[in-house]
């Protein structure tokens, strides 16, 4: 048997974890030949590709990044303006795959549910630092981005606390809210805004100054993609051609010059940005990694295939790729983080 691995969208930490683990359990077993394909689905196109052995990745198990590469906007059917799919799959024959292993969020999930029907089967492993793939509780990287999160939320607020400042600072996770709301939690926002609940930036405004009156500071964790009510996103650039072509950013920049003119303390904000995806990933995401890998090889040597591993509860099970792609999870209006956040007086923006 000849399996591909890839990794696809958005480096995070953890990746290596997964390539390592499905090499270590396909070919250290002798069950399988494995081979990596660089620079995801793109790899397909340009013919790049690599023998995986276990010398080649016992050392690769805390390396961010991802060995192989990675491409967040080629999507084969639709590369460079025309369907390039055939070309992918020859070249897939080529190398005389039986299966591929892809490693990514919604947007290569729905690439793999497409080759899937092409007949190249495909067993999908759940990653992005969003953590807003449907039928898995985690994904890995979540918890690696939510710790940089709360490490700079917690050396952002001495300065805010030393200045009496409004200090804002921007995480990733595009139209989710979870590394927000985890972060902003584990860091003690004193304000926490997500793209699942629109924000009122008087009643933040109004919140700051409550705070100055009692001679404190104020702490505001926002997601990239929440939004004032009756406003919009707040795009930074499109990318023509991608998966997912809008790239946000820059709403902690907005809100801290609407805020400025409405409270006595100055407003600063920070943007973390791709710090959020770099680094060496948690013992966490090293584990889950690790068993979403070795649980993606067992799929394998099962033949169950257009399946995708998923964390239930502290158990891996999988689920068909046909009904995760296209889709995301965004926080639920009813989680119970919400409930402990306005339990413990976290303003969450209204």
């Amino acid at each position: 048997m000849h399996i591909g691995i890839l990794t696809g969208g958005g480096d995070c930490p953890g990746l290596n974890a997964v390539i390592r683990a499905v090499t270590l359990a396909l070919v250290g077993q002798g069950a399988a030949k494995v081979t990596g394909i660089e620079r995801g689905f793109h790899g397909l196109l340009i013919r790049r590709s690599r023998t995986l052995t276990p010398e080649s990745v016992v050392d690769i198990l805390a390396e961010g990044g991802t060995i192989l590469g990675t491409h967040n906007s080629c999507d084969p059917f639709r590369f460079e303006g025309r369907d390039q799919s055939e070309q992918a799959l020859a070249y897939a024959k080529e190398l005389g795959l039986d299966a591929l292993v892809v490693i990514g969020g919604d947007g290569t999930m729905s690439i793999a549910h497409r080759f899937a029907h092409r007949g190249l089967p495909m067993v999908g492993v759940p990653k992005t630092i969003d953590n807003d793939l449907p039928a898995t509780d985690r994904t890995f990287g979540f918890d690696s981005a939510v710790a940089v999160v709360s490490e700079a939320l917690d050396r952002i607020a001495t300065t805010a606390r030393s200045h009496q400042r409004v200090m804002i600072v921007e995480t990733m996770g595009r139209y989710a809210g979870w590394i927000a709301l985890e972060g902003g939690l584990a860091g003690g926002a004193d304000v926490i805004l997500l793209p699942e609940l629109p924000f009122s930036v008087e009643a933040v405004a109004a919140h700051a100054r409550r705070r100055e009156a009692a001679g404190l500071h104020t702490l505001i964790c926002i997601a990239e993609g929440a939004r004032a009510e009756g406003e919009g996103l707040t795009v930074r650039e499109r990318i023509a051609g991608s998966p997912d072509p809008l790239r946000l950013g820059g709403v902690s920049a907005w809100l801290q010059q609407r805020l400025q003119p409405l409270v006595q303390s100055e407003v600063r904000s920070t943007l973390l940005g791709h710090t959020q995806r770099g680094g060496t990933p948690t013992a966490f995401d090293r584990i889950l990694a690790t068993r979403f890998g070795w649980h993606a090889a067992e799929l394998v040597l099962k033949g169950e295939f257009g399946r995708m591993v998923a964390l239930q509860g502290d158990t891996i099970v999988s689920h068909s790729i046909d009904a995760i792609a296209g889709h995301t999870r965004p926080v639920p209006a009813d989680d119970p983080l919400l409930q402990v956040a306005r339990g413990t007086g976290v303003m969450l923006g209204t």
